[in-house]
């Protein structure tokens, strides 16, 4: 079996940013007609040039080659095209066109991917939703800054049966250039909130704080104090990932757990994050961080430190049907980010069935490879050729 074709699509379902304003969507032929799909988070650049990238790297390291060669199809776009560096742009395309080709492996074969990547560990995978404004309204930064709505939304969501929740109350930071102090209005209004909606789900809820590496350690070191009374299960990417000393400050100062990781990309960049001790909890971006086999492989290295993984999830529904088969199989999953119940905000509208989500668990399709069937009159009905606003990767 040979690849002979590899189509890259962009995708727009809806607005205001839930999963981003824009999917990056691959398709990879074989010259028995199977199609794999794969989905690329890591683009910040505009259809054309992305499209001309994936063609290029589609090419030159797969075309004509075996599907089932994903060890080898990484190592030479990661030596080859990359430098042996984490580029995210590569490593974007890479973990798109790797998707996809394990896609192909699980339909030749019959099989779940997660079947073959060692088999059931967890038959129910958790989740946990972003806080959105149900009427798509707002745009998520300041939907997060409305005290009020965020109690009842979390509410909302609690009495749907999420056990987890998740917002980015020291909003707004897109578009921020640097690492700041939180002011001290952002402060207040943002420990008001985590109070009030703790206080409305009780123990029935987690509480996940979102900050996008926004502050200097002091910073926050100051917020994770404000915010343990509240026990949050975790605080994510506090500041930049890439120093690891100034992140371990973070984390030996709180007791709340960090997070880190949607940010970075293969082994060679988790590992020495894992090893450090700066975080307690990995999150792996399926979309940018090299692909299926290589999240496995950090999640085992992180289960050697006795870390738990939980997958970074802001895209569309086939970089979350990878992540569904990567939590399958993993020994130390911890829960999986979603957009809701993945039946809204154009999540279901590519898919011929949508995924079936039942009292805050996703349950695992037993079907080959990713487990989904793309509607293809669909892809195409919602593709575009030009960004119709800034893509913020949001």
């Amino acid at each position: 079996m040979k690849i002979t074709d590899v189509k890259p699509y962009v995708v727009k379902m809806r607005k205001n940013a839930k999963g981003g304003v824009y999917w990056f969507l691959v398709r990879v032929t074989t010259d028995s007609n199977i199609t794999g799909w794969g989905e690329i988070y890591w683009n910040a650049y505009p259809p054309a040039v992305y499209k001309n990238m994936v063609s290029h790297i589609a090419e030159k390291y797969l075309i004509g080659e075996s599907p089932f060669d994903v060890e080898k199809l990484l190592r030479r776009i990661f030596t080859g095209h990359s430098f042996s560096r984490a580029d995210l742009s590569t490593m974007g395309i890479a973990s798109g066109l790797e998707m996809a080709c394990w896609d192909i492996i699980g339909k030749e074969t019959g099989k779940p991917i997660y079947e073959l990547l060692g088999g059931v560990m967890n038959e129910r995978i958790r989740t946990y939703t972003y806080l959105m404004e149900e009427n798509d309204k707002f745009w998520c930064e300041d939907f997060w800054q409305m005290e009020d709505a965020c109690v009842q939304r979390a509410v909302e969501y609690a009495e749907m049966g999420f056990t987890a929740i998740k917002f980015d109350p020291y909003s707004p930071y897109v578009g921020s250039l640097s690492v700041s102090q939180p002011p001290l209005e952002m402060m207040s209004r943002s420990e008001r909130t985590v109070r009030r909606i703790r206080e409305a789900v009780g123990d029935k809820c987690d509480i996940i704080i979102g900050t996008h590496a926004q502050f200097t350690p002091a910073g926050a070191v100051r917020v994770a104090k404000s915010l343990e009374k509240y026990d949050p299960l975790w605080l994510e990417e506090p500041t930049p990932p890439e120093n690891l000393s100034v992140m371990k400050r973070v984390s030996r100062r709180t007791s709340i757990p960090i997070a880190s990781g949607e940010r970075l990309a293969t082994k060679y960049e988790m590992a020495p994050m894992i090893a450090s001790g700066c975080v307690d909890i990995v999150q792996l971006d399926l979309g940018g961080v090299g692909g299926i086999l290589e999240a496995k492989k950090i999640a085992a290295k992180a289960d050697a430190f006795h870390m738990q993984v939980t997958p970074h999830f802001w895209a569309g529904p086939v970089m979350f049907a990878a992540e569904i088969q990567l939590d399958v199989c993993t020994p130390n999953f911890l829960i999986q980010e979603c957009i809701e119940k993945m039946d809204r905000y154009g999540l279901d509208t590519l898919l011929e069935k949508p995924f079936v989500w039942e009292d805050g668990y996703i349950i695992p399709s037993k079907e080959p490879g990713l487990g989904i069937t793309i509607n293809q009159e669909q892809v195409d009905k919602h593709s575009v050729e030009a960004y119709e606003e800034k893509n913020a990767l949001l």
